[in-house]
């Protein structure tokens, strides 16, 4: 039996309104899929920013329980001394303001292959950085210095400011901009160069803090609120915290390590 004209027609142009609304589903599921790897992507970057600044808390409690058991403060590690600090035993440290988180001579657990604090973007730029402060001849990481000195004679003079623009100097004398003080007797500073750790970012402030891309090296450091990579001159992902003398000292003093 023949079929007739009009219903091969009626079944084209059925398949036709198939194909179309099928692309349309297409399409409105795509936007839908893309409108939520957005929110996710933000989602896993702020699981990353809260896990590494946890990781710093934790890196800075390390470094003071050290200073309790062993009346001075680690030396940095050097990009050749696997995550233990450089010199051993401290004293003068070899990098005391471009260095790493000592991680194996602090005992910590999550470390790369080679012995260094990570941090949860996971890059092998993604090292954790520390600094500490060389004033009184070193007397900070060298043994029973601080207890000799007593608090009265200690100076601790690593810089946090709020901006790198202003900084002046270089080295030991380097000093915040005006108004961009946010510490003038930091003991240690502790720093992860964040998502963009690969380049070091764009700004003067994060050139303010040593990375792949900046090698500068003076007591200054630079901490203030977060912009996304991208944001050029305005960029600044880096996440630092630091130990205050007061703490330090008052720790110290319950633990007998200072009069």
């Amino acid at each position: 039996m023949r079929s007739r004209p009009g219903s091969l027609q009626a079944r084209a142009r059925a398949r036709g309104v198939s194909l179309v609304e099928l692309a349309i589903g297409l399409l409105i599921l795509s936007l839908i899929i893309g409108g939520l790897l957005v929110p996710l992507a933000s989602q896993v970057e702020q699981g990353r920013v809260g896990q590494t600044q946890r990781q710093l808390d934790e890196i800075r409690e390390a470094v003071v329980g050290f200073a309790l058991a062993n009346g001075r403060l680690p030396c940095p590690a050097s990009a050749a001394s696997n995550g233990i600090e450089s010199p051993p035993g401290g004293g003068a440290c070899t990098n005391p303001w471009n260095g790493f988180v000592p991680a194996v001579t602090l005992g910590l657990s999550q470390v790369d292959e080679q012995g260094y604090a990570i941090d949860a973007w996971g890059l092998a730029q993604n090292r954790v950085r520390y600094a500490v402060t060389t004033a009184n001849g070193s007397a900070f990481t060298t043994a029973g210095q601080m207890r000799a000195r007593g608090m009265a004679g200690l100076t601790p003079d690593l810089r946090v400011c709020r901006s790198g623009a202003g900084i002046t100097g270089a080295g030991a004398a380097a000093d915040c901009g005006p108004g961009d003080t946010l510490s003038q007797t930091a003991v240690v500073v502790i720093y992860s160069l964040g998502a963009n750790a690969a380049t070091g970012g764009t700004s003067a402030d994060e050139a303010q803090n040593p990375n792949p891309n900046s090698l500068n090296n003076d007591r200054a450091f630079v901490s203030r609120v977060r912009a996304a990579p991208g944001a050029g001159a305005a960029e600044f992902d880096d996440l630092v915290t630091w130990l205050s003398p007061n703490i330090l000292y008052s720790r110290l003093v319950t633990a007998g390590q200072l009069p």
